[in-house]
């Protein structure tokens, strides 16, 4: 399963609203699905859309776990949850909307804050074409959010009050500056 190379926004598949998918459950795609995985786990990064790799269909890969409130510094971190949405949209949204810091794979160095909803529900198909809906909070949703957008052609740049180089030693302690 190779790497695949992360495109910026100087490619015009990034800007472009991603095709929806017929059938998920065909070899060629379970083999893009397996590069996206290890493409995002390698980067490291939580999210990736498929027009981040060049490919313009609705999917995208998530893996993220929320670390349990009021849990001791060193304790030790949930096993994340892998998510692989195939043509998702945002059916539900809460009405309380957060600010927080994102950064985004194609765009590595920089970071911004952008306004995204507390709580979204996202209907999709899995890698098998099976129906399923996420109920998602927090840092979940804003990833949610942030790799639909990719698939209409949106970047958090877009959305940002403000935008910043960041340190590399920053984005690595993060999460939310590796989607």
């Amino acid at each position: 399963m190779p790497i695949r190379p992360i495109i910026g926004p100087d490619n015009p598949v990034l800007r472009r609203k991603a095709k929806t998918l017929d059938n998920p459950n065909i070899p060629a795609l379970q083999q893009l699905i397996e590069d996206m995985i290890e493409t995002m786990r390698a980067a490291p990064g939580v999210g990736l859309a498929a027009p981040q790799v060049a490919v313009s269909q609705r999917l995208a890969v998530i893996e993220y776990a929320e670390p349990p409130e009021n849990a001791p510094e060193d304790a030790e971190p949930p096993e994340p949850k892998l998510y692989v949405i195939v043509n998702p949209e945002i059916v539900a949204r809460s009405e309380v909307m957060v600010d927080g810091t994102e950064g985004c794979l194609s765009l590595p160095g920089y970071a911004g804050n952008v306004m995204r909803h507390q709580a979204v529900t996202v209907k999709a198909l899995n890698r098998r074409g099976k129906p399923i809906k996420v109920k998602a909070r927090g840092w979940l949703a804003r990833i949610f959010q942030h790799e639909i957008d990719h698939l209409d052609g949106i970047l958090y740049i877009d959305r940002a009050s403000k935008v910043w180089r960041v340190e590399a030693d920053e984005a690595a302690a993060d999460p939310g500056l590796r989607e």
